[in-house]
């Protein structure tokens, strides 16, 4: 809509504590959904924010891009207390992503779903990782991948709660990495990895298992 085009340009970029007030009063109105004290940073780009949903004390770093793009799809839901770093892109080719609450996004991080990508309360993504469900190309398809819809779908990707996964992960279709896994720096996740493991390697291989501490509860994925 002009209204929501006039909004992001004349505060988008506005800085200091300026902006970030105008910013906090402007733009709730415009998502399907946004719980109270969101901080919007700078050059923040949103769209279809009318498919984007945000929880109470969620924090969107500058430069960060949340595109909920589809004909059929529900959209981008962040719960409550998550963090999206500066310069990560967070885009949907008719798909849906789910973050539970506490999920921390490092910069620099690239998020696609053409299907389900969901991610477990209070997982935490080091800088630089790229996850993907669905969007591939087939290399058995005679046509170009130029010419290809790069919708190709192996899967929903679901990563648990309580994960951590190092900088530079990828993490691809179809996987499932289970609660409270520690997936190592340049790893490549392809398939299932087992609750309380840490995978180290391309394409990533549990190397031990990490029982939780004593005494300790493991969260919900979907809390």
């Amino acid at each position: 809509a002009l209204w929501t085009e006039l909004v992001f340009a004349l505060f988008g970029s506005l800085p200091g504590a300026a902006g970030l007030f105008f910013r906090s009063k402007l733009y709730p109105p415009l998502f399907a959904a946004c719980g109270r004290n969101v901080l919007f940073g700078r050059n923040v780009t949103f769209r279809h924010p009318a498919k984007i949903r945000l929880g109470d004390n969620v924090i969107i770093d500058d430069n960060v891009l949340l595109d909920a793009k589809g004909t059929d799809n529900d959209g981008i839901r962040l719960a409550d207390h998550v963090f999206i770093g500066r310069n990560t892109t967070i885009y949907c080719k008719n798909g849906d992503m789910t973050f539970a609450s506490r999920v921390s996004v490092s910069a620099n991080c690239t998020l696609v779903s053409a299907n389900r990508l969901t991610l477990g309360a209070g997982t935490v993504l080091g800088g630089y990782c790229y996850l993907v469900s669905g969007g591939e190309y087939d290399y058995r398809d005679p046509t170009p991948f130029a010419l290809q819809s790069g919708l190709k779908n192996a899967g929903e990707l679901h990563v648990g709660a309580n994960c951590w996964l190092g900088a530079q992960v990828v993490v691809l279709s179809g996987s499932n990495v289970g609660d409270h896994c520690v997936i190592g720096a340049g790893a490549v996740v392809t398939g299932d990895l087992p609750a309380d493991s840490l995978a180290l390697g391309m394409p990533a291989r549990v190397v031990k298992s990490i029982p939780l501490p004593a005494g300790a509860a493991g969260p919900t994925s979907h809390g």
